[in-house]
């Protein structure tokens, strides 16, 4: 196993392994947010089984932490060995003519998603672990209604936060738009295949986050009083 990850390619297949979990995660995550545009019933009910299942507590959110933290450890190795390889820095090669500002840019893109991964941990799965598993209250209660919905429409009333969120979305635009095709040719995709591929990452790279900004921005002008 180690002389696999020491490899090229078996550095390359573990990162897009990782990186389809991750996507995959991003679906369902989106599809559990947006339910609070629509039903805060259903998302407050969503949250709490999400939010109390040991399944998804104890075996999913473990795997779910090291994937994003494999993904970004093997990403900064990647990244290192393209400079080695290459004897410059990545970011300075002349590769306008051949390649996006995307694929040029994954390591700046992917800083911003780190930094914004934070955020979203203090601002959301922090206080509910304390909540949990030190205050001792697996409720989700709050005044006798569910409090998920109320908590996230609190934290989308700072404009700040807002603006923060939804910039973080458009780098993850940005980065999926080079990642998820790259993803499938690193585990041997044909080339008869990459138009189409393209043609699908496209399309995910703009309506996953642009799915995200509306949520963000909809409790911000809607819900904010």
């Amino acid at each position: 196993m180690g002389g696999f990850f020491k490899s090229s390619i078996g550095r390359k297949v573990a990162m897009a392994l990782s990186a389809f979990f991750l996507m995959f995660f991003l679906l369902q995550h989106l599809f559990i947010n947006m339910l609070s545009v629509f039903s805060p019933d259903a998302f407050n009910e969503v949250s709490h089984f999400m939010g109390t299942n040991p399944l998804v507590q104890f075996a999913l959110q473990p795997v779910l932490i090291f994937a994003v933290v494999f993904h970004f450890v093997m990403g900064f190795i990647l990244e290192l060995k393209n400079k080695k390889a290459n004897g410059v820095a990545y970011a300075r090669n002349n590769g306008a003519a051949n390649s996006t500002w995307s694929s040029r840019n994954m390591i700046y893109s992917g800083l911003v998603i780190l930094a914004f991964i934070v955020l979203h941990f203090i601002d959301f799965w922090f206080p509910e672990i304390n909540t949990k598993y030190i205050v001792g209250d697996m409720s989700g209660l709050h005044n006798g209604e569910f409090r998920y919905y109320h908590e996230l429409v609190e934290k989308f009333q700072n404009p700040l936060r807002v603006g923060a969120y939804v910039i973080s979305f458009i780098l993850l635009g940005l980065h999926l738009a080079h990642g998820f095709t790259s993803a499938f040719q690193s585990m041997g995709s044909t080339a008869g295949r990459k138009k189409n591929l393209q043609t699908f990452g496209k399309a995910y790279s703009i309506i996953l986050p642009l799915g995200f900004i509306i949520i963000a921005l909809f409790h911000h002008l809607i819900n904010n009083h």
